[in-house]
């Protein structure tokens, strides 16, 4: 969400849906979203480029259902808008992002294009929407708000502006996350001390690593571990039920990652008798050749203690740095709270760089 705006319908303003296959109305609501994002977060920044937001509002995939509207003053792209709803599990939640143009802030328009996609929510009988809010490394976990208080849309001291305008639209702050990136490569030392650490804890278990859809033997049990990541993942206090664990659901997703120019590195872990107990999963896409981009890593509680994940993420970063060496940085995202695996992540190198908060409304 971007900064706060007066509550109010302005003038000569409306809001529509955006059609991709529409190739200037397109263009010009991403062109809204992609400056905003570098201004508000410079560096920080992991702009969808346009070809993969295209195909996200392409997809016809049974797990989802992503909108785009455009806000328009006097005819003028001014506002960006995202709703996306499941389809398959926790069928009262909907997800809401609003972006205004930093020139246009402070006029309302944020609000109003934030009550039309509640409204859109509303309609399709979703209770429960969430959103992020991002804001930068110096101003500490809290955003600049101090403890236990709400931050107003015209309160001093540096407070995220998106905070103020999520908290004066009754979004609570339930989750913070962490973005850290990784420049690569990562020294090989450093890559074998830890794979050596980690071997003397997991010892019958075997890694496999590949590039690219799972393979049909593995893809049952991967399943599963991808579903339940939203669930058994800090979620601090955020709404989530457990995703349907399908393997249509695994190659739907596959399949819109190539139509987006991706492409994923995935490493698992199997006991004894072949079942993936553990996961990682890095991606990289041909319109940012020089990124990457950690998704998914979980461990199933009953095989935690084995220095799995670290493994993993070790046998990941081996194989894109042998199968995409012109890769530069890897960003990742964490729960604050989620110590062990921040300790991993900073042991490969991932340095802290970005705020991210999960904010809530009821309704």
């Amino acid at each position: 969400m971007s900064a706060p705006s007066s509550v109010g319908r302005p003038v000569d303003w409306s809001v529509e849906a955006v059609d991709p296959e529409d190739e200037a109305a397109f263009a010009a609501w991403h062109a809204v979203y992609a400056r905003a994002e570098e201004h508000d977060r410079g560096a920080a920044a992991t702009t969808w480029t346009a070809p993969e937001m295209r195909e996200t509002l392409r997809d016809a995939g049974g797990s989802r259902r992503v909108s785009g509207f455009v806000g328009r003053l006097g005819g003028e792209p001014v506002a960006f808008g995202l709703l996306e709803v499941p389809l398959r599990d926790n069928l009262e939640s909907a997800q809401v992002l609003v972006v205004v143009l930093p020139e246009r802030r402070r006029a309302g328009l944020g609000s109003a294009l934030l009550a039309r996609l509640e409204d859109e929510a509303a309609a399709l009988g979703r209770t429960v929407l969430g959103s992020e809010v991002l804001w930068p490394w110096r101003l500490g976990p809290e955003g600049g708000q101090s403890d236990g208080e709400q931050p107003g849309a015209g309160q001093p001291g540096g407070i995220a502006p998106g905070l103020a305008f999520a908290a004066a639209r009754g979004y609570a702050l339930e989750l913070v996350e962490v973005q850290r990136r990784l420049r690569l490569p990562v020294p090989a030392g450093v890559l074998d001390d830890l794979a050596a650490h980690a071997a003397t804890r997991h010892e019958g278990y075997a890694l496999r690593a590949w590039v690219g859809e799972v393979p049909e033997e593995l893809v049952g049990g991967w399943a599963v571990l991808e579903a339940s990541l939203e669930t058994e993942a800090p979620t601090g206090g955020l709404t989530r039920e457990p995703q349907t664990a399908e393997v249509a659901r695994v190659r739907e997703g596959e399949a819109l990652m190539r139509r987006q120019g991706r492409t994923p590195y995935r490493a698992v872990a199997l006991d004894v008798d072949g079942t993936v107990v553990a996961y990682t999963e890095v991606v990289t896409t041909a319109h940012e050749p020089t990124r990457a981009y950690q998704w998914g890593t979980l461990v199933d509680r009953a095989h935690r203690g084995h220095r799995l994940g670290v493994a993993l993420k070790v046998a990941a970063a081996r194989l894109l740095g042998e199968r995409a060496p012109g890769v530069e940085s890897v960003a990742t995202w964490n729960a604050a709270e989620n110590e062990w695996m921040i300790a991993v992540n900073e042991a490969l190198g991932f340095r802290p760089v970005e705020y991210l908060g999960g904010v809530e409304k009821r309704r």
